[in-house]
């Protein structure tokens, strides 16, 4: 899901990617809006309360929307600067760190929302400011797998994204186009499933509030393993019939 890049990636790896991304990003943003009154799977919203203080001079707000907006912004360079850095070693291991980073993110809102969590505006606008930092290092990871055909946090872009396609689609020019049907199919992917997500972390934040935090990180976890699994099975193959490998080493 992470090793191939762009044109080289399948449907399936594309779908299998959207799908999970989204969910998380769906899960993530119900359960800040309704622990904190924010969305933090983008950034749209408080561009517009970001203009709206300006107008009324509210500085307070004005630096607080400025920052959370900042950390959206660094998650996705730090995103991408990780991965221009260590994609000449290995590009699973570019695009995991940042996955890895987002756990290490989600686990420390989960610890700190279930222990130490009083509900003061200080503490809520640095919990906010962390997610959008998650949020922003998902994406890129993402937007760069997949050649910017996976935005799993944006989805106003996505429906301008799925507006065109659909148009492509439906002329007579394109319409037998299977790079646009697949298109498609990766976009109803990432909204269905972040519609879900939303539906999910909704209910269960009900139930079990930040523990919910909890389980977002075991979700990406499965990203991470997807592309471990095959090499896994190879090695315990070789494990289990050694010789059988030796043999056929030697005959070569």
């Amino acid at each position: 899901m992470l090793r191939q890049t762009s044109k080289k990636r399948t449907l399936k790896q594309n779908l299998m990617l959207a799908s999970s991304t989204a969910f998380v990003a769906g899960i993530i943003d119900v359960c800040s809006l309704l622990a904190f009154l924010a969305f933090t799977s983008n950034v749209t919203g408080h561009v517009a309360s970001f203009a709206k203080n300006i107008v009324e001079r509210d500085y307070d707000s004005i630096i607080i929307f400025g920052v959370w907006m900042f950390m959206f912004m660094l998650g996705a360079f730090v995103s991408n600067f990780i991965m221009k850095s260590v994609i000449h070693i290995s590009n699973y291991k570019a695009h995991s760190i940042p996955i890895v980073i987002e756990m290490i993110v989600l686990v420390f809102v989960a610890i700190y929302g279930n222990n130490f969590y009083h509900e003061t505006q200080q503490e809520r606008q640095i919990v906010i400011g962390a997610l959008l930092f998650a949020m922003g290092l998902q994406n890129s990871v993402a937007s760069n797998v997949s050649g910017g055909l996976v935005k799993s946090t944006h989805l106003t872009g996505l429906f301008t994204d799925l507006g065109s396609e659909l148009a492509d689609w439906m002329h007579p020019k394109t319409a037998d186009s299977q790079e646009v049907k697949n298109k498609i199919i990766v976009r109803f992917t990432i909204l269905g499933f972040f519609i879900f997500g939303g539906l999910m972390g909704g209910y269960f934040f009900n139930l079990y509030e930040f523990k919910v935090f909890y389980v977002v990180p075991f979700i990406l976890l499965t990203i991470l393993l997807y592309d471990l699994l095959p090499m896994f099975y190879h090695r315990v193959f070789q494990l289990i019939y050694p010789k059988k490998n030796t043999i056929s080493k030697s005959t070569n």
